[in-house]
């Protein structure tokens, strides 16, 4: 069995937890709010995910990105904003509870970035 080559632009671990939270709401969202199944989501929120992961991997702020709360960019066009918002508005509280990790994580990562973003760049470390 051969190895597989490594991909040219591997996803950064920060990017990847970003995709895997927004997906887990999404599909959270759906299943709850139009009855979908586990894996699956409706096509308005397959959509809805396709255009989310899309955003991200767009993102000019790459692995320093900020929670989308906290971002100084709104990327998102005005009628997918608001669905989006619709999105975590509803999943959000409940993930604590589905998924428990990402939520933490993420909650980590808001409040890693705002820290950061109140650090004069001068005085901003390149490691950790």
């Amino acid at each position: 069995m051969a190895d597989q080559p490594a991909s040219p632009n591997p996803t950064p671990p920060r990017l990847g937890r970003e995709r895997k939270t927004i997906v887990a709401m999404i599909r959270l969202y759906c299943r709850l709010q139009h009855g979908s199944e586990e894996a699956a989501s409706c096509d308005d929120c397959r959509q809805l995910e396709d255009y989310a992961l899309a955003r991200l991997d767009r993102c000019p702020f790459g692995e320093s990105k900020p929670t989308c709360a906290r971002c100084p960019i709104h990327c998102y066009k005005p009628a997918m904003r608001e669905r989006i918002r619709a999105v975590m508005r509803f999943s959000g509280p409940r993930m604590m509870l589905r998924h428990p990790l990402l939520a933490l994580r993420h909650q980590v990562d808001s409040i890693r970035s705002s820290a950061e973003r109140d650090v004069p760049p001068s005085q901003r470390t390149s490691g950790r």
